[in-house]
């Protein structure tokens, strides 16, 4: 079902990016790096890509420590706390979320194309696609959370 989440054919959905985006903050490094390359190397394996989602989905994770620190350096996770939509709130989460995807689909899709000839028709598609999974991420994270009392 994943696999052909493409709308008018120019917008492909990568829903599979909110797994890695809510892994706990306090899994380690080497953990992190092994599962964001096998849930890329999964996702390959059926869309037929040649690496290129393990690829993106290890940068992802990698670059997620250093998002995390520059928007929420001084916001305390306790151990085996994940850093959603009721933890971080609406506007933190999607600022953390569209960075990572951002960093994701600039890759992937880079890759992809394997030049920079097209650079702006290229980014474009980065954004437009980077800005949709978005979307789509943030209506599976207001769906599936819990709310805090009060709210």
């Amino acid at each position: 079902m994943l696999n052909n989440m493409s709308l008018m054919g120019y917008v492909t959905l990568y829903p599979y990016l909110l797994f890695l985006l809510l892994l706990r903050v306090d899994i380690n490094k080497t953990n992190l790096l092994l599962l964001g390359f096998f849930t890329g190397l999964t996702v390959d394996f059926f869309q037929n890509t040649l690496g290129m989602q393990a690829a993106a989905a290890t940068l992802l994770v990698f670059a997620r420590p250093a998002v995390l620190n520059f928007y929420f350096k001084t916001m305390e996770f306790s151990p085996r706390e994940e850093p959603g939509l009721s933890k971080l709130g609406f506007v933190n989460f999607v600022k953390y979320a569209f960075t990572l995807v951002f960093i994701h689909h600039f890759f992937l899709f880079f890759l992809e194309s394997l030049s920079f000839s097209d650079f702006l028709s290229t980014l474009m598609k980065v954004i437009i696609n980077a800005m949709a999974t978005t979307a789509v991420i943030l209506i599976f994270e207001m769906l599936f959370t819990k709310r805090k009392k009060g709210i």
